[in-house]
């Protein structure tokens, strides 16, 4: 029965591996919980058992963010058993989650980005100059760590790179001529190493960058330039983002560049603009300067 709702993930939804990973491990989590023996007694399932989960797994320290994404996976485990008439009732119908935690996205100022500073951290050879343009392309378009892994050669253009987002959703975005011309250097490198590769990026050996590679890169360069806490890939995207705003860019156009499925994902960003704003009125204004007494 499992197997058949992740099929329903991958073929109907379209959801990611990674994603569809985690659904499968939330629902066998809470099956091992529930000491329920076959998946035929789901159909046993109250919301006061899901009730003891969700205590459960606050007492065990897990975040209340995580909590709701684990119950987001039952939710949708549970209405597709409904839909399939493999259970009469939905227990989830009576279930509200903790309220999250409200974090607002870390991300790099951007005098520690400046060109001046970051153009001296790379050496001119092959790794020097992947490790630049991977550095680039996540401050510059915002694209996710997968998104980055996964980019052809072919879906770079001299204006743009297209980009196969969550869902297999594409998007385009736009690219700097300086962008451009570090890509076509990057793949002059790789032409003359005679690496074949349908994908733009690679390692020196011709084979296909993964997650974890890309995310020690990039937090060694970040820990040369800035003294925020968190530095990985997404910090680059939340700064991506983050910046575009400060600098006038609209929300719609954000979330499109973003590859949100709807607003209210980009508008946590807001708060970070917001906060830069009064920043520069509290030093601009004449009277934001005005020292308390």
């Amino acid at each position: 029965m499992l197997q058949s709702f992740l099929q329903y993930l991958t073929f109907e939804k379209r959801y990611s591996t990674h994603t569809i990973g985690a659904y499968e491990h939330d629902i066998l989590q809470f099956i091992e919980f529930a000491a329920l023996k076959s998946f035929a007694d789901l159909e046993e399932v109250n919301a006061f058992v899901i009730r003891g989960w969700i205590v459960a797994l606050i007492d065990a320290g897990i975040s209340n963010r995580s909590v709701n994404r684990k119950l987001a996976s039952l939710r949708t485990y549970f209405k597709w058993l409904r839909k399939e008439a493999k259970i009469s009732g939905n227990p989830m119908l009576k279930i509200q989650g903790p309220k999250n935690e409200k974090r607002l996205p870390v991300f790099v100022k951007e005098s520690e980005l400046a060109s001046q500073k970051t153009s001296q951290l790379f050496s001119s050879d092959f790794n020097g100059v992947r490790d630049e343009l991977m550095f680039e392309l996540f401050y510059q378009t915002g694209i996710r760590l997968s998104e980055l892994i996964g980019l052809k050669d072919t879906d770079v253009s001299e204006q743009y790179i297209k980009v196969l987002g969550k869902r297999n959703k594409e998007r385009l975005i736009p690219i700097s001529h300086e962008l451009s011309q570090t890509i076509q250097l990057f793949r002059n490198m790789k032409r003359k190493m005679h690496i074949d590769s349908i994908k733009l990026f690679t390692r020196e050996n011709g084979k296909d960058l993964y997650p974890t590679f890309v995310y020690r890169k990039i937090n060694a360069i970040l820990g040369t330039l800035t003294s925020a806490d968190k530095k990985s890939p997404h910090i680059l995207r939340h700064t991506f983002a983050t910046h575009l705003l400060n600098r006038g860019t609209g929300l719609e156009t954000l979330k499109d560049l973003l590859g949100h499925a709807n607003l209210s994902a980009t508008q946590v960003y807001t708060h970070n603009s917001f906060a830069q704003l009064t920043a520069v009125y509290a030093q601009a204004h004449p009277r934001g300067m005005e020292k308390s007494k």
